[in-house]
């Protein structure tokens, strides 16, 4: 089946729909007549369901499908929550040097003391960004870094004999995995509600704390993109009460090189470095969730850890109370290598600027857009702004419908129905890497939905997007329906 006839092709079919008769595209010389004795258990008797097409018609099909891909090198993202930032290029090819890439995990330390060496500064810088200084690079990711960091509290009460303690508290403005690693190392989630400002209720953490509590985990600034400004006494709470305050560091990039968690009494941290620092984001990875925890908590940090002495670097496997390794060596280091390269590039006296200019942004696009759309916080946000579609629902104008619009109009739309607290979400994070011009574009994109919206010009803005390959997916379905696999008919 050829494809669409146009300048843009918008039906792209199956492989397996564009398959020939023949199933043979490719010949191997060698591989024909009698097959050798020994790999007669390995004949197939059936066929293999691949679909019969060149080399060339493989390519382009899989190129078109790459030409329906909207990444960050051909637009913004106002993704709240995600953080979906420009990376630069040059951490990509430092990430690449042959001296790098080319060497194996299981190498002996005395060959790698170069890549030891780069990944032992990144610990140390890690922690002097966030004021906790034992660093465990091995978490694949945030959500795996919150497993690690709930395992290590876990350990720590175990080794204290303090057995009862099986509650953890979580906002109900946390992100969805803050309870799912908490229920995985045994411990009982118990939700925490947020006050009508988005930030903890300090008189509901009272009212659950007690000798069962394992300990806290929050986000700060939290998903409303509001900083809980009650931080101090919120981790003297927890501390008084016997538990511990584990940080989701998914938005340090709102306050690196500004103010560090550890001072603010949280006791463990994970780092999104996809997130704060140079490392792609999106497609599943790889990813890093570097673990940073203070004095209490580093005995029980995963093996191995990297260790210097004399000048050397060499890996320590052997802690007594360590709760083992959790990703084979040190990590996803071609990942860990950008975002040193990242940091250094900024430097001490630079690196502020990331949280100066992604609060700026935020707030920027937030007074633009205050009065056309519903702030269910009003004030100053940080990273992140969050609207909802309040006004615009008096004209049957919903926020999934503001987002196809944005859609029609060339943006990618901003997070939609998250937080979870807040109806109607619209999440919207710029970064510290857009221009004024971008911001304003997307703001005047904004601002002309609201307004025809507001004029009851409605049809064309639930009909939206009109001139995309894909309109209305039922999603949801989709999501739990997936169709996976063509029939092939024989």
């Amino acid at each position: 089946m050829p494809p669409a006839a146009s300048a843009l092709i918008h039906e792209e079919p199956l492989l397996f729909e564009r398959a020939h008769q023949q199933e043979k595209a490719i010949d191997l010389p060698g591989v024909h007549g009698e097959v050798p004795e020994a790999l007669t258990p390995f004949l197939r008797h059936h066929r293999t369901g691949i679909a019969g097409l060149s080399e060339p018609e493989v390519v382009r099909h899989f190129v078109r499908l790459s030409q329906w891909n909207y990444h960050i090198e051909s637009g913004f993202y106002p993704l709240g929550s995600c953080t979906m930032k420009y990376n630069p290029r040059l951490h990509e090819q430092l990430a690449r040097l042959p001296g790098l890439a080319d060497i194996h995990p299981d190498q002996p330390d005395a060959t790698v003391q170069g890549m030891l060496s780069l990944l032992y500064d990144l610990q140390q810088w890690l922690g002097e960004i966030v004021g906790l200084p034992h660093v465990t690079l091995q978490p694949a990711a945030g959500a795996h870094g919150e497993l690690v960091g709930m395992m290590m509290i876990h350990a720590y009460h175990a080794s204290r004999g303090d057995h009862g303690r099986k509650i953890v508290l979580v906002p109900d403005s946390a992100h969805g995995t803050n309870p799912a690693s908490a229920a995985l190392c045994g411990f009982t989630p118990v939700e925490l509600p947020s006050g009508a400002d988005g930030r903890i209720d300090l008189t509901a953490l009272r009212n659950h704390l007690s000798d069962q509590v394992a300990g806290l985990m929050l986000t700060n600034p939290n998903t409303t993109g509001m900083f809980e400004s009650d931080i101090a006494e919120i981790t003297r709470l927890v501390h008084q009460a016997g538990g511990l305050v584990y940080g989701d560091g998914a938005n340090l990039n709102a306050m690196v090189g500004v103010a560090r968690p550890g001072d603010m009494g949280i006791d463990c941290l994970h780092i999104n470095v996809h997130k704060t620092f140079s490392t792609p984001h999106g497609g599943g990875g790889p990813g890093a969730g570097p673990v940073a925890v203070n004095a209490a908590l580093a005995p029980f940090l995963p093996t191995p850890r990297i260790i210097c002495e004399e000048g050397r670097f060499h890996l320590e496997h052997h802690s007594p109370q360590s709760i083992g390794s959790m990703l084979g060596a040190i990590g996803q280091s071609g990942v860990l290598l950008r975002a040193a390269a990242f940091i250094a590039a900024f430097g001490r006296d630079h690196l502020h600027k990331i949280a100066h200019d992604a609060v700026l942004n935020a707030n920027y696009v937030r007074v633009r857009l205050q009065q056309a759309y519903h702030l269910p916080f009003p004030g100053i946000c940080k990273h992140e702004c969050l609207l909802t579609d309040a006004i615009q629902n008096r004209h049957g104008i919903k926020t999934l419908d503001i987002a196809k619009a944005l859609i029609e109009l060339g943006f990618h739309p901003m997070t939609i129905y998250f937080p979870l607290i807040v109806h109607g979400a619209m999440l919207i994070e710029p970064t510290e890497n857009e221009s004024l011009a971008t911001l304003d574009a997307f703001c005047d994109a904004m601002l002309a939905i609201a307004q025809r919206a507001a004029l009851g010009d409605t049809d064309a803005i639930m009909a939206a997007p009109s001139n995309a390959p894909r309109r209305r997916l039922d999603e949801t379905r989709a999501a739990r329906q997936p169709i996976l696999t063509a029939e092939v008919t024989t």
